[in-house]
């Protein structure tokens, strides 16, 4: 029995239990107001960025709706899941783009690569398109809403007159490949991204001072932050003979180190490295409604970034003096329409860094396609994503893993 004294003694520790039981229940409940604001908070800032990103992108539905008018006239979709995806860089001079040149009102690109993703996402091509290409350019509506007529004349007349879309018809007339997206990049939208992964390495034999192209460089390997890196790949005078050929080969190389420097930095798996790339990347972007969200092209870049660099493959439509004016290029046949059936039927292109046998540059090393025959290429056929032999033509070329200082520039 507890006696008369025991029982405030009791009573006191009984009230104090509970006193510090309901202590430790506002903790816990102020401690799960915090989470949940701070989950909340984190998942609302998280969207606000996404609808920031999202919002920066440019839908092109000009262009859809024109390839809808045309749409008999374009080729089928492949039977894979292969995709091709032509990339534009646009000398738009507007848009704080103006100190590149006098704004003439039309729009002009001297860079448009025709990226060819694998069906099983193994690897990659990237075929440049020289802009002096002789090339048929068909009937297109030009900005004002008039027809222009077909004609054959130098490939980026195609865009100057009729944008992405008479771009586009003018690529799939000359390849017969179905361009599934287009995307258009612009003078900052470049600078931006190059910024975004801390610069890119290049090599020169020589210091260049080149002030069309705005470079003032110095001799030997260095990184090239965006301004630079602009003037690098538009540069034509002060740059090996001053061709379009070189610019091509120079441009084919600082991506390859673009792509090689965004995987070796992890930026695609780092948030706070990988929100200022795409903040870059979007804000002057024009995209297809295919490739016009965050999502779509988080998924690209996914694709690409499993892609081991030496599948990365980059490449020039095979070309040569236009036999009218040797200022002008034209398809070297039949190397280029080898190059683009093998793209069609989703086949692996083998480039080299050295002029295949019996080429000159363009032309696939002798052999029949679907097997390597060039030094150092397997003879081996193997099997592509299709079933059919993995083994394609050899160009002159180089791969995302190729050491852009592994030669003079």
């Amino acid at each position: 029995m507890t006696t008369p004294a025991e029982a405030p003694q009791g009573e006191a520790d009984s009230a104090a239990s509970a006193s510090a039981g309901r202590k430790r229940f506002r903790w816990l409940r102020v401690a799960a107001l915090c989470t949940a604001m701070l989950v909340l908070g984190t998942a609302g800032a998280a969207w606000f960025l996404y609808q920031r990103l999202n919002g920066n992108i440019t839908t092109d539905t000009v262009t859809e709706t024109e390839l809808k008018v045309h749409e008999s006239e374009r080729p089928t979709e492949g039977p894979t899941s292969a995709e091709n995806i032509l990339l534009i860089g646009s000398d738009n001079r507007g848009n704080g783009n103006e100190k590149y040149g006098q704004d003439s009102g039309t729009q002009r690109s001297d860079t448009t690569i025709l990226l060819h993703l694998a069906a099983d996402r193994k690897s990659a091509t990237a075929v440049s398109i020289p802009r002096d290409l002789m090339a048929h350019v068909p009937s297109c509506k030009l900005a004002n809403g008039t027809m222009d007529h077909a004609r054959f004349e130098q490939f980026n007349w195609a865009f100057e007159s009729g944008g992405a879309a008479c771009t586009i018809r003018t690529v799939e007339n000359m390849t017969g490949i179905r361009v599934d997206h287009h995307l258009i990049v612009d003078f900052n939208g470049f600078k931006k991204m190059v910024d975004a992964v801390g610069g890119v390495d290049v090599c020169l034999a020589k210091p260049v001072h080149d002030t069309q192209a705005h470079l003032d460089l110095p001799a030997g390997r260095q990184t090239l932050h965006g301004e630079q890196a602009l003037g690098y790949v538009r540069a034509r005078h002060a740059l090996g003979d001053g061709s379009d050929t070189e610019r091509i080969d120079r441009q084919q190389g600082f991506l390859g180190s673009l792509l090689k420097k965004v995987r070796s930095n992890g930026v695609l798996l780092n948030p706070t490295k990988l929100y200022p790339l795409l903040s870059a990347a979007t804000s002057s972007l024009t995209a297809d409604p295919g490739l016009d969200s965050l999502t779509e092209l988080y998924d690209l870049a996914h694709s690409l970034e499993r892609i081991p660099t030496g599948a990365v493959r980059f490449l020039t439509a095979p070309r040569e003096p236009y036999v009218n004016d040797i200022n002008r290029d034209q398809l070297v046949q039949p190397a280029a329409d080898t190059l683009f059936a093998a793209l069609r039927d989703d086949r692996t292109v083998t480039v080299t860094g050295e002029t295949p046998s019996g080429g000159d540059g363009g032309t696939p090393a002798t052999g029949t396609p679907g097997t390597r025959t060039s030094p150092g290429t397997s003879t081996s056929p193997g099997t592509g994503s299709k079933g059919s032999p993995a083994g394609g033509p050899t160009y002159r070329g180089t791969t995302a893993d190729h050491d852009i200082c592994g030669k003079a520039e």
